[in-house]
C-alpha cells in the first residue's frame, strides 16, 4: 500500500541523496553528511527556509564602454534599452546563480511554478524588466498559496503579453489566457465526454472566463505597484471590460459572477471566478498530479492515485492551496522513499532522468565549481560563462531552452506522453550533454568554441572529498556514492578503476601516483587520470539517473 506516512528512521546516506537531488538546486556532500542523520521530516523542515537572494538583481556588462548594469532598478522607462533577448538572459542567470548557491527547497518549487503557469521568455514575455517582475512573483510564491498566485499572476505584465489577454476586450474578446489557465493551469482538461465537454470544464467556460478577464492590460512603466506583492503590475481598464453576467457550465455548477463596470468590480469577479474554479476538487488533484511527477515520478498506478494523490489535494484543500504544506508531506513521506512496499529499491530512487539543467547544477555544486564572482567579473559571468555557454550553447543543444519552453504547455519532457523525462537524453542531445563536463574540466567551450572562464579542478575535489584517495577502489567506490543514485558493483568498480590504473598493473601503481602528487604537489600525472576517471563516471547512464 502507498503511504504518505512520514519516514521515521534517519534517511542514511541513499536516501539524503534521493532527497536533495529531488527537493533542491545544490547537491554537496556537507549538506548530504548533514542531513544523512536526520529524519525526513526533519531533513525536509531543514531545507524549507527562505534566505534572502545571494545577488538581489541581475547586471548587465553591456555594452562594454558604458554598462546597463543594474537596469532592473533603473528609473529609466523599460523600453529605453537595447539587447532586451540577452537582458531576458541575463535574468535568468541571476536567478539560477541564486538557485546553486542557497540550500532551499525554494527554487525547484519557484521553477515548479514555471512550470505550472508557463511564459516563454523570448516568445512573447515582454520586456527583460516585466520578466524580471514575473519571475520575482514566481519566486515570491515559492512558498505561497497557490489560489492567490493565479489572481496575482493574470495580472502580471509578462503574462498579459505572453498569452495576449491585454489585447482582451469587452468588443473583441480573446480566448487565449482563459483557455490556458484552464486547460494548462488550474483545473485541466480531463476525458473529453463531448463536442466541446472535456469534463472539467467547457467551451462555454473558456468563453466566459475571457469575458471575466476582458480589460486587464499591461503597463510598461511599471507605474502600478501591486500593494501585496510590492511587484510592478498590469491594471483594469474598466472601459474596455464585458459587464455582463458571466454564467458558466454545470461543470461549475451554472455558477453566475455578476458582471461590474468598475475597477473594483473587475477585480472583484477575477476573485470569484479563481475561487470557483479552485472549488473544484480536481483542480487540487491537478496540482499534485504535476507535483507528483515533478518530484516522484511521471507515471504512477490506480494505487499511487487513490492512496497518495487524492490524500494529497486533500492536504492542499485543507490548506486553502498553500503548496508548501503539500511539498512537506510528499517529501517526508515513505512512499517518496520506496520505504512504503516490500520492495525498497523498486522504482522511484534512480527513475527520473535528470534534465540539462539538474545536470549542470548537480556538477556546479558538488565539484564545488568556481563560477566567476558577478559582482567582481560580471563580464565573465555573465556574458562568457552563463550567456554564451550555459544559455546559448549548453542548454539549448542539450534541448532545454531556458525558461523559454517551446510551447505554454512547458517542456515536453514534464507532459509528453509516453516518453516524458526520457526525452531529455536522446541523440539529438548527447553532445551537449557529454561534452558539458569536458568543457568544464578544460575551461573551454568545447561544443561550440570559448573561454568559459571557469575550471573544474578534479584533483582538489578528490582531495578535500575523498577519504582513501590513494586506494583506486576505494576511490571509485566514493565517487560513485556520490554521483549515482545507488552503489555500484565489482564489475563497474574495476571497469571505472581502468582510468586509473592501465590493464595489468597492481594498484599501488595508483598509490605510488598520489603519493607522489601529496609529496611534491606536482598534479601532472594524478590529473589526467582523474580528469578522465571524472569524464567518464559524469557520462555514464548512472549519473543520467536521479
Amino acid at each position: 500500500m502507498a503511504s504518505l506516512n512520514p519516514l521515521t528512521s534517519k534517511l542514511g546516506f541513499r536516501k539524503a541523496k534521493h532527497l536533495l537531488r529531488r527537493a533542491t538546486f545544490n547537491y554537496s556532500k556537507s549538506q548530504l553528511d548533514a542531513i544523512a542523520d536526520m529524519t525526513a521530516t526533519d531533513a525536509v523542515n531543514s531545507l524549507a527556509t527562505l534566505p534572502p537572494n545571494i545577488l538581489a538583481e541581475p547586471y548587465d556588462p553591456l555594452p562594454t564602454s558604458n554598462p546597463d548594469g543594474f537596469w532592473t532598478s533603473s528609473t529609466n522607462h523599460p523600453n529605453t534599452f537595447t539587447g532586451q533577448t540577452r537582458k531576458r538572459a541575463l535574468v535568468t542567470a541571476w536567478w539560477w546563480y541564486n538557485a546553486i548557491n542557497q540550500v532551499t527547497l525554494k527554487h525547484k518549487l519557484s521553477f515548479f511554478i514555471h512550470t505550472s503557469f508557463t511564459v516563454g521568455k523570448d516568445s512573447g514575455a515582454g520586456l527583460s524588466t516585466n520578466f524580471y517582475d514575473h519571475i520575482q512573483l514566481l519566486d515570491l510564491y515559492a512558498y505561497g498559496n497557490l489560489k492567490t498566485l493565479a489572481k496575482k499572476i493574470t495580472l502580471d505584465n509578462s503574462m498579459l503579453d505572453y498569452l495576449d489577454n491585454t489585447n482582451n476586450v469587452a468588443t473583441n474578446p480573446n480566448e487565449n489566457y482563459a483557455r490556458e489557465f484552464l486547460e494548462l493551469f488550474t483545473i485541466l482538461k480531463g476525458p473529453q465526454i463531448g463536442n466541446g465537454n472535456y469534463t472539467n470544464y467547457t467551451e462555454i467556460d473558456v468563453q466566459q472566463a475571457a469575458k471575466v478577464f476582458s480589460g486587464f492590460k499591461q503597463q510598461l512603466s511599471r507605474a502600478i505597484i501591486d500593494t501585496e506583492t510590492n511587484l510592478p503590475s498590469g491594471y483594469a481598464n474598466k472601459n474596455q471590460h464585458s459587464t455582463s453576467n458571466k454564467t458558466f457550465s454545470a461543470a461549475f455548477n451554472n455558477q453566475v459572477i455578476i458582471g461590474k463596470n468598475t475597477e473594483t468590480g473587475m477585480f472583484e469577479e477575477l476573485h470569484d471566478f479563481v475561487e470557483m474554479v479552485f472549488a473544484q476538487p480536481e483542480t487540487a488533484k491537478a496540482y499534485c498530479r504535476k507535483l507528483y511527477k515533478f518530484y516522484v515520478k511521471s507515471e504512477w498506478n490506480e494505487t499511487v492515485e487513490n492512496d497518495i494523490i487524492t490524500p494529497l489535494s486533500q492536504i492542499l484543500i485543507t490548506n486553502n492551496y498553500d503548496i508548501l504544506p503539500v511539498v512537506k508531506a510528499l517529501l517526508a513521506s515513505e512512499h517518496f522513499y520506496d520505504a512504503d512496499d516490500g520492495n525498497p529499491s523498486d522504482n522511484i530512487i534512480g527513475s527520473i532522468v535528470k534534465s540539462p539543467m539538474q545536470l549542470l547544477n548537480e556538477v556546479s555544486t558538488l565539484f564545488n565549481l568556481e563560477l566567476p564572482n558577478p559582482n567582481t567579473n560580471a563580464a565573465q559571468y555573465y556574458a562568457n560563462f552563463f550567456f554564451y555557454f550555459v544559455h546559448n550553447v549548453y542548454l539549448k543543444g542539450a534541448s532545454m531552452d531556458f525558461f523559454n519552453p517551446d510551447s505554454v504547455a512547458g517542456y515536453p519532457a514534464h507532459y509528453q506522453e509516453p516518453d516524458f523525462d526520457r526525452l531529455w537524453f536522446s541523440s539529438n542531445t548527447l553532445i551537449s550533454r557529454y561534452k558539458l563536463i569536458e568543457s568544464l574540466i578544460l575551461g573551454k567551450n568545447t561544443i561550440t568554441s570559448g573561454n568559459i572562464f571557469v575550471k573544474l579542478d578534479t584533483v582538489l575535489f578528490v582531495k578535500n572529498n575523498i577519504l582513501n584517495p590513494s586506494n583506486p577502489n576505494d576511490l571509485v567506490t566514493e565517487i560513485a556514492n556520490l554521483l549515482y543514485p545507488e552503489s555500484i558493483d565489482t564489475d563497474r568498480t574495476n571497469y571505472f578503476k581502468g582510468f586509473l590504473v592501465d590493464a595489468g598493473f597492481p594498484d599501488y601503481y595508483w598509490t605510488g601516483a598520489w603519493s607522489d602528487y601529496i609529496s611534491t604537489n606536482d598534479n601532472t600525472t594524478v590529473k589526467v587520470r582523474l580528469d578522465a576517471l571524472i569524464t567518464a563516471m559524469i557520462n555514464a547512464a548512472e549519473f543520467q539517473l536521479m
